[in-house]
């Protein structure tokens, strides 16, 4: 688990165990009061690529995180990236604060529909969408 502590209060790391995430990242999770899950990463710049900006793959992990956790509604089946389409807008830079979010659009019996936004502050760096596979936790024979 990384030992980086939250760029803001009330803010936890999402998953803790995750070995990519909290290498990449890591990212910080909150449920805000309307329901919304929230991401947040304070760029530094080992986040950026050597033209100084926020990397791409940096974004779209995020964004991915962001988006499965909307597709989720508080469940716990596990979801697998089938589509994810981004757009990127803007460049982020080391010492901003990078936000995320997504929205569920659709769920059907084994898909879920999600759009997300990445921003700092009203600028958004990164628009994206995506579909997932929703899986069926398989369960131990007794």
């Amino acid at each position: 688990m990384s030992k980086k502590l939250p760029p803001i209060d009330g803010y936890t790391i999402y998953d803790p165990i995750d070995p990519l995430e909290n290498l990449v990242g890591p990212f910080f999770w909150k449920e805000l009061d309307d329901g919304t899950q929230h991401f947040v990463l304070k760029a530094e710049t080992q986040h950026c690529n050597r033209h100084e900006i926020v990397h791409g793959g940096l974004m779209m992990t995020m964004i991915d995180l962001a988006m499965v956790v909307a597709a989720k509604e508080h469940s716990e089946e596990q979801l697998v990236t089938v589509s994810l389409n981004s757009e990127f807008i803007d460049a982020g830079h080391a010492g901003e604060l990078i936000e995320a979010s997504g929205e569920l659009i659709r769920r059907t019996g084994s898909m879920a529909f999600v759009r997300g936004k990445i921003h700092v502050a009203e600028r958004t760096l990164l628009s994206s969408s995506a579909v997932f596979k929703r899986m069926r936790l398989k369960t131990a024979k007794q």
